[in-house]
C-alpha cells in the first residue's frame, strides 16, 4: 500500500519537472589543470625531436646489457588429493563368501565392506549365540562400541513367503463399493 501513494507522489507533474530541468542553462565545466593538456605539448616542435632523436649514449650502454632469462624448475602436484596420509594404513583382506566378485578385495582396519556388512548381520540374525558382538568386533577387527550401534541399528531385510491358501484367500477377496 506504500507504494503506491510513494508512486503517485513521485509521477506527480512529471512532464513540467522534466521539461523544467532540460530548459536549465548547462553548468560549464571546471578548467583543466595545464599539466594534464598532453595533445598541447605533442603539438610543440621541439617535443616531437626530442622524442625521436636517438641518444648514443644510451645506446651502446643497452648494448652492454644481457639478460638471460631461465624459468625455475617445474613442481609436479601431488594428484592424490588435499591431504597425505601421515602413516601407511593396516590393510586386512576381506572374508567373502559366495559374492567374492562384487566387493572390494582390501580394506582398512577398523572398516568393513557392504557386502561384509551384510554378511555379519545376517549371521548375526539367524545364530546370535555364536555370533556376538564381541566376536564379530575380533573377526572383522572392529571396535566394541561400533559393533554394538551397528547390531542395535540396522537390520537386514526379512523375506516372507505366504502359504498358498492365504494368498487365495487375499485374491479372492472382492473389495467393498462405497455406497
Amino acid at each position: 500500500m506504500g507504494g503506491r501513494v510513494t508512486r503517485v507522489f513521485r509521477n506527480f507533474n512529471v512532464e513540467n519537472r522534466a521539461r523544467r530541468e532540460i530548459a536549465k542553462e548547462k553548468p560549464t565545466p571546471a578548467p583543466r589543470h595545464p599539466a594534464a593538456r598532453l595533445d598541447a605539448m605533442a603539438d610543440s616542435p621541439e617535443i616531437k625531436e626530442e622524442v625521436l632523436r636517438k641518444d648514443d649514449r644510451f645506446l651502446t650502454l643497452l648494448k652492454d646489457v644481457y639478460v638471460e632469462s631461465r624459468d625455475p624448475p617445474v613442481r609436479v602436484k601431488d594428484e592424490g588429493g588435499e591431504r597425505l596420509p601421515s602413516k601407511q594404513e593396516e590393510k586386512r583382506l576381506t572374508k567373502l563368501g559366495h559374492l567374492e566378485a562384487l566387493d572390494v578385495k582390501q580394506v582398512p582396519k577398523g572398516k568393513i565392506s557392504l557386502v561384509e556388512a551384510l554378511t555379519l548381520l545376517n549371521n548375526h540374525k539367524l545364530q546370535p549365540q555364536i555370533w556376538t558382538a564381541e566376536k564379530i568386533a575380533a573377526e572383522y577387527s572392529l571396535e566394541l562400541k561400533e559393533v554394538n550401534s551397528i547390531l542395535e541399528f540396522f537390520i537386514p531385510f526379512t523375506v516372507q513367503e505366504f502359504p498358498k491358501e492365504t494368498r487365495k484367500a487375499i485374491t479372492s477377496h472382492k473389495p467393498k463399493k462405497l455406497a
